[in-house]
């Protein structure tokens, strides 16, 4: 248990003090052009950001991804991450939930989130490869109760599983129980990558089996095949500090995976990996995502404490509203009907995956009328 608690420790500190992000990829939003509009729909005050999500109700559609837990620093950054998502009535993931099933002592460090963050929509989170070496149904329904979670999100990390020392890759064993997990689990499952994205194929076997919604975590932002690179050169482990620096950038550009499961199912899909600011939230939106996700910039903030974090979640919202304002939106549905150019390898990409664009403007996005 002491090698779990360390290891979350360290991921926190070398995404803080190094340089972990994507360097010879981007997410590719630089390649999504939303059209601007010199005459506004509606007056600035008006523009409406509310949206549902998997039946819960976001004042803007904004989540705070997965980011850790299981220690007393995990603790504190939940409870700066929950009580800010609370007061601005948006939602967030916790880290994987494994620690607390192995030492009960630490289920303190979940359990924060929901007691900052009374109503806001939290999502529980474990691994894929502890689904796949058969952890209990009972045991995901205890990680959902131990934080009155809304929904529980199952991580696929299978890169930084190879390069991590302590990793233990899973295959198709994890897709085998995924049917049997939706079809008892009384909230949603989301299933979500860390940083190297999801593809349509991945997608449609998803959402075969049930699942409810997709978070394509793509490349672009932090890598986690960076991290343990750091974390192998600490530890002298040559041979994995090389295959760490070999996938640093590997993965599906976040804008290229957003497509990738927006036009070919119909699951709810989360946006990250890499996205900065509002303006990036919306294209994600207007792609054909239903919620944006950061994790990385708002685990700079949570260090200082809530108002930070409130901080940046605000600065995000009010440029999604600047975005929707010039571009002529009144609400994030017409995001779905405005025209949109996709430019460079990103269009490349659609022609070579045959991807129908014309799939994502059919797709009901937030509230209002």
């Amino acid at each position: 248990m002491a090698e779990v608690k360390s290891r979350k420790d360290d991921h926190i500190k070398i995404c803080l003090k190094r340089d972990v992000q994507a360097r010879g990829t981007s997410t590719w939003l630089e390649h999504v052009w939303l059209i601007h509009s010199a005459v506004p729909a509606a007056d600035y005050e008006a523009i409406e950001l509310r949206t549902s999500f998997l039946g819960h109700e976001f004042s803007a559609p904004i989540v705070v991804s997965a980011i850790t837990g299981g220690t007393k620093l995990g603790a504190s950054l939940n409870a700066a991450i929950a009580e800010a998502v609370e007061e601005l009535g948006l939602g967030m993931g916790v880290g994987s939930q494994r620690a607390a099933l192995e030492d009960p002592g630490v289920a303190s460090t979940f359990k924060v989130a929901r007691e900052r963050a009374p109503t806001a929509f939290i999502m529980a989170n474990i691994g894929y490869s502890e689904v796949a070496r058969g952890l209990p149904l009972s045991k995901l329904e205890e990680l959902v109760s131990m934080i009155e979670a809304n929904a529980l999100a199952i991580h696929l990390n299978p890169l930084q599983e190879v390069v991590q020392a302590e990793g233990k890759p899973g295959g198709q064993a994890f897709l085998d129980r995924l049917a049997e997990i939706t079809d008892h689990l009384g909230v949603p499952v989301v299933v979500k990558e860390v940083g190297s994205g999801i593809s349509a194929e991945v997608a449609r076997e998803l959402e075969r089996r049930g699942v409810a919604a997709v978070d394509v975590a793509g490349a672009g932002g932090t890598s986690w095949a960076a991290v343990e690179h750091y974390r192998a050169l600490k530890a002298h482990d040559e041979l994995r500090a090389r295959l760490g620096q070999t996938f640093w950038d590997w993965g599906i550009p976040t804008a290229a995976s957003v497509l990738e499961v927006a036009c070919t199912t119909s699951l709810s899909v989360i946006a990250s990996g890499g996205l900065r600011t509002g303006l990036d939230i919306a294209k994600c939106l207007a792609l054909g995502a239903d919620l944006a996700g950061l994790a990385w910039p708002v685990l700079r903030e949570a260090i200082k404490g809530p108002k930070a974090v409130k901080w940046l979640l605000e600065a995000l919202m009010e440029e999604l509203r600047a975005t929707l304002f010039i571009t002529g939106c009144k609400r994030l549905a017409d995001l779905r009907s405005k025209p949109v150019v996709l430019t460079g390898p990103l269009a490349e990409w659609v022609r070579a995956r045959g991807l129908d664009i014309r799939r994502r403007s059919q797709r009901p996005l937030g509230l209002g009328s």
